[in-house]
């Protein structure tokens, strides 16, 4: 049985993620991954009773426990009184992005990458995967050194993208963004002198969108390895967006011309 205890990993690289929707999701797609689920005492309201009915469906053990207990392990973040144990998505290397690469050329929808060169906050990369998974993309791409990586923030912002969208972790950004233009994809990097604006390329085909750190933007290798750079409109004084955000813009700029 899928949700069976018996049939649960336990303990061994798990990771904690907290937020009622998080949790939720987890519980509703991926049941088989969660192995505890731990409640504030004090919440007894629809939504925490829901997310106990879901755990006890899935013989998923429950466990009421005082809120301050949950500081203790959490620190000072929002938890909402909600909080679970899971074993993690496995990270994807080089070599599982080109097979699954190689796996999607049977699928009528050309493949969608995003790239981040070095974005630290985890808030952000949370975004970020959140709007990957809306917008389909296969995998999120990002550095290994300087740059954030999947944590119990990054879960809570991402609300569920963390557990299906595969965060690829490579030594060297520029080597897999070659990789990936040897299999046929075209590299868009965002930059705010871009030679051109973003409706104005084609990303209907295969492609990976690439963005630079916060601040910093592209590195310089990283600009010369894209084929082309874009730039977003900006009507304002503000001199550039916040990633996730343009992120976004690039993203659902992809969608909207491949038909939605």
């Amino acid at each position: 049985m899928k949700g069976s205890e018996s049939n649960r990993p336990q303990g061994q690289g798990s990771q904690t993620i907290y937020g009622l929707h998080a949790v939720r999701v987890m519980l509703q797609k991926h049941p088989e991954r969660v192995t505890a689920v731990r409640v504030a005492e004090r919440r007894d309201d629809p939504r925490a009773r829901e997310i106990d009915e879901l755990a006890r469906r899935q013989q998923i053990p429950v466990q009421r426990v005082d809120a301050q207990a949950l500081k203790q392990k959490l620190g000072d973040v929002a938890h909402q009184g909600i909080v679970a144990d899971i074993t993690p998505l496995p990270p994807w290397t080089e070599d599982d992005l080109i097979a699954a690469l190689q796996a999607s050329a049977q699928i009528p929808q050309a493949p969608l990458i995003l790239a981040l060169d070095g974005v630290q906050d985890p808030h952000n990369l949370g975004a970020c995967l959140r709007t990957a998974d809306a917008c389909g993309a296969l995998a999120v791409v990002v550095p290994r050194d300087r740059a954030a990586h999947v944590t119990p923030v990054v879960r809570k912002v991402a609300v569920g993208a963390a557990e299906t969208t595969p965060v690829v972790t490579v030594t060297n950004l520029v080597r897999t963004l070659k990789l990936l233009k040897d299999a046929g994809l075209w590299v868009i990097g965002a930059d705010a002198d871009g030679a051109k604006r973003a409706h104005e390329v084609d990303l209907k085909g295969g492609v990976v969108l690439v963005l630079g750190a916060e601040g910093a933007g592209l590195r310089h290798l990283t600009r010369q390895t894209c084929d082309w750079t874009v730039r977003l409109p900006q009507l304002g004084a503000v001199e550039s967006l916040n990633v996730s955000v343009a992120a976004g813009m690039l993203l659902y700029e992809a969608v909207r011309q491949r038909g939605g």
